[in-house]
């Protein structure tokens, strides 16, 4: 299921989340969305 859409990489994709063709960022299992941070950069997870 559809986590973020955006244009351009404004969130990066980490942990059980993979980005489509148009930047789409996409959850690979069911879960808890989790946001974060580092270094500046916009971090999604999806954890169990």
């Amino acid at each position: 299921s559809i986590v973020v859409r955006q244009r351009g990489t404004k969130i990066h994709p980490v942990l059980n989340v993979s980005k489509g063709g148009d930047d789409t960022l996409f959850a690979k299992i069911d879960g808890k969305i989790h946001f974060s941070s580092k270094n500046g950069r916009k971090l999604v997870n999806v954890i169990k």
